[in-house]
């Protein structure tokens, strides 16, 4: 007896739906096995550690904290370059070689299509995302808000901000015990951006109610965690589950906070004489110069792009920041002698005086250098990727097919002992590299400049108020959650010295 509904036969169109089913599986089998030979192909010339028939490389990672070490390692055994692979069917080049870095980045190739579009949700296609002509349009756009007569005044504006942290910190130390600088650097260096790119004065390092810090973390976090996790990187499976209703709530939290800087910003300009005093400025502010441009065609960037420009430099502009000055402040409070000679620069300079001026910053040499050799060990950014448009041939003669992700491992090229006598020590000056010459960007970030002064004005006030010292009891445990982090923080005693 058939089984009939409305005139049809249930059970033949059981039997087809599955049917459907079992070929659609078929298919996306052969596809992963074409896709799996592909890569085996193209990463053939290059040894690499021994994989997981299902798991890839992944099951070697399930510790975050020993992540960069056990890189480190496989850097040693297989030099230049090496795969690294998620799971069976998706995998990129890890390349650990300064030479194989300079070819790569000095095409131009776009950003892979594996980790960086799980950013876009979050930040939208800014200058982070964006290649091709279009990036060259906001690139183009944007860079006159970083000239040297628009940062000269922010000094006075950091320093502010610096000072309010060292301030809590005066308060902090009364018990004896170290400071978890991570949080507090984080705060100070948003309090920073906002009031200097986005004329947005938040007193978010004294609002207690301040959530984007926290939903940066959090964001950071789980696009890290959804690159690890294979059945993740369909989007489907991903936003139906627990993690990517986590990653929306948090997208909330923080698109919120740029909106509500964008909405005050546009407000204020509603004022005929805010207006009209921006309109004299000889350089206007980042902000200013997003909600101010024009196109060629005379048409403003849309509120997508406004938006994303926005949620792009938030982030950017912060937090990579951050991870610097606190990797500095670890890096002097491991080497007392570094950091005399730091405080006793500063000093000379600035004399009696309590605060630092523009002026000042080309003169701190060798804080600068510290500077340097802090971001050689401990770069805020630990890798970048690109998708290859084109074959690419390395200088050994060995090449990569047109699709293949390539990953510079910033990281462990900083740490390669054929560039470095000292690859792990503080050596100051690095006298073997120049960390410019050493990677040679295509795209350069355009607010080195920026972080660089910031880092600079945070390390000046910083080294005159208080001795870092060292906690041996809570070392910081190094991960990857797009910038260095620590995964339990960085902690430091602080001695005040005035």
């Amino acid at each position: 007896m058939k089984l009939l509904w409305l005139g049809v036969d249930v059970s033949r169109v059981l039997h087809l739906a599955a049917v459907f089913c079992l070929t659609c599986v078929l298919l996306k089998a052969i596809q992963l096995y074409h896709r799996r030979r592909e890569l085996l192909r193209a990463l053939a010339a290059f040894p690499g550690h021994p994989t997981h028939w299902l798991f890839g490389h992944v099951h070697e990672f399930l510790k975050e904290e020993e992540v960069l070490d056990k890189a480190e390692i496989w850097a040693l055994k297989y030099q230049r370059a090496h795969p690294m692979w998620f799971g069976s069917f998706s995998a990129f080049l890890v390349i650990t070689d300064p030479d194989y870095a300079k070819v790569l980045l000095a095409r131009g190739d776009p950003k892979d299509n594996i980790s960086y579009k799980h950013l876009v949700p979050w930040i939208g296609n800014g200058l982070l995302i964006l290649h091709g002509p279009k990036w060259h349009q906001h690139r183009k756009l944007l860079t006159p808000g970083f000239h040297y007569d628009v940062l000269k005044p922010y000094v006075a504006l950091m320093a502010e901000s610096t000072n309010v942290m060292l301030d809590k910190w005066e308060k902090l130390i009364t018990d004896g015990k170290p400071v978890e600088l991570f949080e507090h650097v984080s705060l100070m260096t948003l309090d920073s951006i906002m009031k200097c790119a986005f004329s947005c004065h938040s007193n978010c390092q004294t609002n207690r109610e301040n959530t984007y810090i926290q939903a940066v973390y959090d964001l950071c976090h789980m696009v890290h965690q959804r690159l690890r996790i294979f059945p993740y990187h369909n989007d489907i499976i991903y936003w139906l589950s627990p993690h990517g209703f986590r990653f929306r709530k948090a997208c909330r939290i923080a698109h919120d906070h740029t909106d509500k800087v964008i909405h005050e910003r546009k407000e204020s300009l509603k004022d005929e004489r805010e207006f009209e005093k921006i309109q004299k400025k000889r350089h206007l502010d980042f902000l200013d110069i997003l909600l101010c441009a024009k196109d060629e065609n005379g048409a403003a960037l849309s509120n997508e792009d406004l938006r994303a420009e926005v949620d792009t430099f938030m982030f950017e502009g912060h937090d990579t920041t951050a991870s610097g000055i606190s990797w500095l402040f670890y890096c002097l409070a491991l080497h007392p002698e570094h950091q005399a000679r730091c405080r006793e620069e500063i000093q000379g300079i600035l004399g009696d005086r309590e605060t630092i001026q523009w002026e000042d910053l080309s003169k701190m040499t060798y804080s600068t250098m510290c500077i340097k050799e802090s971001l050689r060990l401990y770069p805020p950014v630990p890798g970048v990727s690109r998708q290859l448009s084109k074959p690419i041939t390395f200088p050994d003669g060995s090449t990569l097919p047109e699709g293949t992700v390539a990953a510079i491992s910033i990281y462990l090229i900083h740490r390669n002992p054929e560039i470095w006598k000292d690859p792990l020590g503080f050596g100051v000056p690095s006298t073997e590299v120049e960390l410019a010459e050493l990677l040679f960007y295509h795209r350069n970030c355009i607010g080195q400049q920026f972080a660089m002064n910031e880092m600079k004005v945070a390390l000046a006030l910083t080294l005159l108020r208080f001795e870092l010292l060292p906690d041996p009891a809570n070392p910081p445990l190094k991960i990857t959650r797009i910038i260095l982090r620590s995964k339990n923080g960085i902690h430091l005693y602080l001695k005040k010295i005035r």
